[in-house]
């Protein structure tokens, strides 16, 4: 009997995206780590480098089972695999083709973060002393600052910071 295999996106802790992807193919698992390219952020360098297009998400294919659910979950770095109460929610095979499509297309995926963020979006803080945490935007401040409010202790707090230092989350996975 053949089990039937899904995709799901698997949080992984911050900047460990390319570590989790290597791991778990290594253990012979479907995984797709779609990536962008961008403009290195270091002043000294005008290099275009090859990022996370989701930062802190990939995506494997595996079952529901709970075996090969903790297998996965058994890997440096995985965090868990995007849910809800009824358990882990499958992301449908013709996304993932999608995704597969437009990051093998012979072109320069640029995020354009600027026109996609709107107040409330919910952001991933990329770098800095708080990459990882997850905040909600709230306004641009111009020069390329922008404010992000974000929950500590269950206080918010209005932090300013580089627009290239915070990345949206996507929709499906928030």
């Amino acid at each position: 009997m053949t089990k039937h295999l899904n995709w799901f996106a698997l949080l992984t802790r911050s900047n460990f995206e390319q570590t989790v992807y290597g791991s778990i193919t290594g253990k012979k698992i479907d995984a797709f780590l779609p990536k962008a390219r961008r403009q290195s952020l270091r002043k000294d360098r005008k290099l275009m480098i090859e990022i996370p297009l989701f930062p802190g998400y990939l995506f494997v294919r595996t079952t529901i089972e709970p075996a090969d659910q903790l297998n996965i979950l058994k890997t440096t770095g995985a965090v868990r695999i995007l849910g809800n109460t009824g358990g882990p929610l499958s992301i449908p095979d013709s996304q993932i083709d999608a995704l597969k499509l437009l990051t093998s297309a012979n072109v320069d995926l640029i995020s354009g973060k600027s026109i996609l963020l709107k107040k409330g979006d919910p952001v991933m803080v990329l770098e800095g002393p708080m990459a990882g945490l997850k905040g909600e935007f709230t306004r641009h401040k111009g020069c390329g600052r922008v404010i992000v409010k974000i929950d500590i202790l269950g206080q918010y707090a209005g932090v300013e910071m580089d627009l290239e230092s915070v990345e949206k989350i996507p929709d499906f996975i928030s």
